[in-house]
């Protein structure tokens, strides 16, 4: 128990200061101080060199800041909330491309004019996120209107309300029954034409995201998780037919009624997105109570496609499979990326803290030791987000129109508080006193 202890320790003791490094990074480079909103495309050394502002980073750098503001003391910062709220303003005042329509735009101008839309729901979702988020770390009266109340260790904010900012309880409910309706009523609005010869198929990542929505809306929200309870079963119920060919591969498209399609689409595989789906299941099925959808998520999600992801000759998890093993069609597909990794990191440490098996502790580590040496930048801060297969840097930027303030940073602060949690069962009981009752074991894992 010592060992184990100590190496959860060590592995404690890198996320957290890891943690640290990449927050100052961005807070250092990515914000823009003239029109609100971030910065994402940053050089190695945080230079910016293109000032586009992509909707879902936005999204996603307001939801990081506000849950480590929430979730951990030395980020209680007002800097950091101050960015927090810089950013949610920008997002009210500039996502959406017709208000009072809900679509947001993809891609806009730095001082907020939209240049493009995708006909998806995910620019929406992180909207969603953002403006939940803010609602709970804010403690403004407006949201106690809302019969809801933020966290009961934020004080009142001094000074008049922010007129102008208008993030509540409500604008993240009222975006997510639109994004509900588009994926399970009425997806014209989203603008995507329907064409004769175009297969229907379901892409995992629609019910992933509407699942990950579900957890972030009814966090200690007893109402709005009863809302939500039959949604969260629906989507885990569309994800998991993504489980084909016996079990024995878990495919990124299905067709509507979760079947296998046919060709490249089809049989194309994205081993990360498996592990992510596999710890967003994870979580859900923990919550529920349900033991047999825990083992069947541990089994299915997270050792299968490791065990075909995972590069024997170089280490790293493919960005790409085809279930047949033939050649993937996209260049990128034998390049190490930096979020496939990070999520491997939280499904490994999340099995193991709910089962105990210690071989999803091995594949943690494993994992861990690949990504902070390959990934990693000790010089600029940041990790690298493209290795060539070999694992060399293919591209210098630390971000662009993907890459934010998001993975890395969720990866260490979900493992940083696994990790603590792991170390306290492990802590050993005090000595009891003369005529004290011996002292209950700590028990080692979950079961």
């Amino acid at each position: 128990m010592d060992k184990e202890r100590e190496a959860l320790q060590a592995w404690k003791e890198r996320v957290e200061q890891e943690l640290d490094r990449v927050v100052a990074f961005w807070m250092e480079h990515s914000h823009d101080q003239e029109h609100g909103g971030f910065f994402t495309c940053l050089g190695r050394d945080g230079q910016v060199y293109d000032d586009l502002k992509y909707v879902w980073l936005q999204g996603r750098q307001v939801w990081m800041y506000c849950r480590l503001y929430r979730k951990f003391e030395r980020f209680r910062s007002p800097e950091l909330l101050d960015s927090a709220k810089a950013g949610g303003e920008f997002l009210l005042r500039f996502a959406r491309v017709a208000p009072p329509g809900k679509k947001c735009a993809f891609v806009l101008t730095r001082d907020g004019q939209p240049i493009k839309v995708q006909r998806t729901i995910f620019s929406e979702c992180f909207y969603t996120m953002a403006m939940n988020e803010l609602w709970r770390v804010t403690g403004e009266a407006r949201y106690q209107v809302c019969g809801r109340r933020a966290a009961p260790w934020v004080s009142p904010r001094p000074g008049p309300p922010l007129a102008s900012f208008l993030p509540t309880q409500n604008e993240a409910v009222e975006m997510m029954d639109q994004i509900v309706y588009w994926v399970r009523e009425d997806p014209s609005g989203l603008g995507r034409p329907c064409l004769p010869g175009a297969p229907a198929s379901e892409s995992m990542a629609v019910p992933m995201m509407l699942l990950n929505l579900v957890d972030q809306l009814g966090e200690a929200d007893e109402e709005l998780a009863g809302t939500y309870a039959e949604l969260g079963d629906w989507c885990a119920q569309r994800i998991l037919q993504h489980v084909q060919r016996d079990g024995q591969a878990v495919l990124e498209n299905v067709s509507e009624d979760g079947g296998e399609l046919s060709g490249c689409l089809g049989r194309h595989q994205n081993p990360g997105h498996a592990l992510e789906a596999g710890w967003f299941l994870l979580r859900h099925a923990i919550r529920k109570g349900d033991p047999e959808l825990r083992a069947r998520v541990i089994d299915k999600f997270l050792l299968l496609p490791f065990r075909s992801g995972w590069d024997p000759d170089h280490g790293g998890l493919f960005y790409f499979q085809d279930a047949d093993g033939l050649c993937p069609t996209q260049l990128e597909w034998a390049m190490k990326l930096w979020w496939p990794h990070s999520e491997a990191m939280i499904a490994f440490l999340m099995g193991y803290s709910d089962s105990g098996d210690p071989t999803l502790l091995h594949l943690f580590y494993q994992v861990a030791e690949y990504t902070f040496r390959q990934f990693r930048d000790p010089e600029h801060g940041e990790w690298f987000g493209y290795l060539t297969r070999e694992g060399k840097v293919a591209l210098t930027i630390k971000g662009g129109p993907f890459k934010g303030c998001f993975h890395v940073p969720r990866c260490l602060a979900m493992c940083e508080e696994m990790l603590g949690a792991l170390l306290g069962r492990l802590a050993p009981a005090p000595s009891p006193g003369p005529g004290s009752p011996a002292a209950v074991p700590a028990r080692q894992a979950a079961k």
